[in-house]
Order: C-alpha cells, then sequence, then structure tokens
C-alpha cells in the first residue's frame, strides 16, 4: 500500500501540476508566444513530482521484500504516504502559482523571477516528504 500511495499520490500531484499550468502556457501563448519557452518552467517543476514517487515507490519495493514485520508494513506505508501526500499538495500549489503567474508573465516580464521563487517555494513541499520519506525507510 505504501509504494501505490507514494507513486499514485506523487503522481496525482503532477498531472494536476502540468494540466493547470498547461493552461496558463496556452493562454499565455496567445497573448505572447515568445515567452512560451520560459514558461515551462512550472511543468518541468511538476514533472519532478513524479519522480520523487517512482524514487520512493522503489526504494519502498525494495525494503519491503525484506521484512514481513507488521511495523515496518506501517513504516512503509507511512513512508508512502507521506511522499505521495506531499507531492500531490506540492502539485496543487505549482499548478494554481503556475498558472496565475505564467497568465502574469504574459503581462509583464517583471513577474518571471517571483514566479521562479514561488514555483521554488512549492517544489520544496514534495521534497520534504520525500526526504522525510526516506529517513523513514532507514530508521
Amino acid at each position: 500500500m505504501g509504494v501505490a500511495a507514494g507513486l499514485v499520490f506523487a503522481n496525482l500531484g503532477a498531472s494536476y501540476g502540468t494540466a493547470k499550468a498547461g493552461v496558463g502556457i496556452a493562454s499565455l501563448g496567445v497573448i505572447d508566444s515568445s515567452k512560451i519557452f520560459k514558461s515551462l518552467i512550472p511543468i518541468i517543476f511538476s514533472g519532478i513530482l513524479g519522480i520523487y514517487g517512482v524514487i520512493v515507490a522503489v526504494l519502498l519495493n525494495a525494503k519491503a521484500k525484506d521484512t514481513k514485520n507488521m511495523s515496518d508494513g506501517y513504516k512503509f506505508f507511512g513512508a508512502g504516504l507521506c511522499c505521495g501526500l506531499s507531492a500531490l499538495a506540492s502539485g496543487l500549489a505549482i499548478g494554481v502559482a503556475g498558472d496565475a503567474g505564467v497568465r502574469a508573465y504574459a503581462q509583464t516580464d517583471a513577474i518571471f523571477v517571483g514566479m521562479i521563487l514561488i514555483m521554488i517555494f512549492a517544489e520544496a513541499i514534495g521534497l520534504y516528504g520525500m526526504i522525510v520519506a526516506i529517513i523513514m525507510l532507514s530508521s
């Protein structure tokens, strides 16, 4: 269950962030198509969330094969949920902030650095979840 939770929720966050930011990029493309390439950053950040889920799922799968202890099973489940739900929350934040940031970037170039900073902090939420999941696996 931990493997599935980590992978599924992380990919849900990645897909939502990609879809929501993609809508903003489509809107930007109508206004100023020369800014599309720089506006792909929220999509990249969203894709990284799916990678977090894959990393934790592979680590969980490798660890789960070696144990038959019930308390370790709950620990693995908690680790998967920690990574997956953190990545889901991060994907929601990246999607909403990415959509608004890209639309604002279509209007003015001055917002670009602020948009990147917001994406970094939103991505950190998912990274924290993956780090805690890995720490839970190593203990």
